[in-house]
């Protein structure tokens, strides 16, 4: 079995509901490393912090090239299964996504991240055509030889899709259509009570995957709800600019230096590296 084989078994053996893989995603080599020096099992990157690392805003304007470039950086950087967030499979077909997910494999990654918005009509791409996309890339995995951890997103309460009571029906109904296609985990970014949690937890036959932040429930709280992985997002991103502006707007306003006390040390930085 290959090192690349071997992280992907562990990576679907991190999935268990109750107690959550919890995925601070990053953007970066520096960031993959401080992640996993922090004790991270595995590591993943959020499509919208790679997406502003390279200069382009999030949703669908990445090209596949930069992102899978970016993809193999991160991979190569750290020695644990890496999943990437790779939006709408940057392609217009199925069988674009299944080129996509190729190249994918050619980088290290053993994850993916697919979801159904898109920037056609209507938020949300068709739940057959989403699925179809989604079975293009579990048979080019499976062409590979490699068993990726295949999350399928659905935006309905990230995007606020239909009516409110209709809202976790249609999530529902949208992601057994996607693990009938292949999809070994469904992400539901958007949606943190625990009563609507707890709920798709139940009723999802596979992982369940929810988006957490400030006035989410905790790791803990989440896990007795029956979830299986938690993502930050683009979460230490935003955190990390915000840290960069701070410290920016200080020196041209005030001449001060005091926001940068709280930094890393060079040294720190640069024993990351230190292979």
């Amino acid at each position: 079995m290959t090192t690349q084989h071997r992280k992907a078994e562990l990576l679907h053996s991190l999935h268990r509901p109750g107690t959550p893989l919890v995925l601070a995603n990053v953007w970066d080599a520096a960031g993959a490393r401080l992640v996993a020096g922090a004790g991270a099992p595995a590591i993943a990157t959020a499509s919208a912090s790679v997406s502003w690392t390279l200069g382009v805003p999030d949703g669908h304007r990445l090209d596949r090239a930069r992102a899978l470039a970016q993809t193999a950086l991160i991979a190569g950087a750290v020695d644990l299964p890496v999943t990437a967030d790779l939006e709408h499979g940057f392609a217009d077909t199925a069988d674009g996504v299944a080129e996509t997910v190729t190249e994918l494999l050619a980088t290290g990654a053993v994850g993916v991240n697919l979801e159904d918005s898109w920037s056609g009509p209507g938020p949300l791409r068709p739940a057959d055509d989403a699925a179809e996309r989604i079975a293009a890339a579990r048979r080019a995995a499976d062409t590979a030889g490699v068993r990726l951890f295949l999350n399928a997103r659905t935006d309905v309460f990230l995007l606020g899709v239909g009516d409110p009571e209709g809202r976790l029906d249609a999530a529902l109904d949208r992601a057994r259509a996607f693990v009938a296609a292949g999809a070994d985990g469904i992400f539901v970014p958007g949606v943190t009570d625990p009563e609507t949690v707890a709920t798709l937890a139940r009723e999802l036959p596979v992982p369940l995957n929810v988006m957490a932040g400030p006035g989410a429930p905790t790791v803990a709280e989440f896990g007795a709800l029956g979830v299986a992985r938690i993502s930050l997002g683009p979460g230490l991103a935003k955190v990390a600019y915000a840290a960069v502006r701070r410290a920016a707007r200080e020196v041209y306003t005030d001449g001060g230096y005091q926001a940068l006390a709280d930094g890393l040390g060079f040294d720190e930085m640069n024993a990351l590296f230190e292979d």
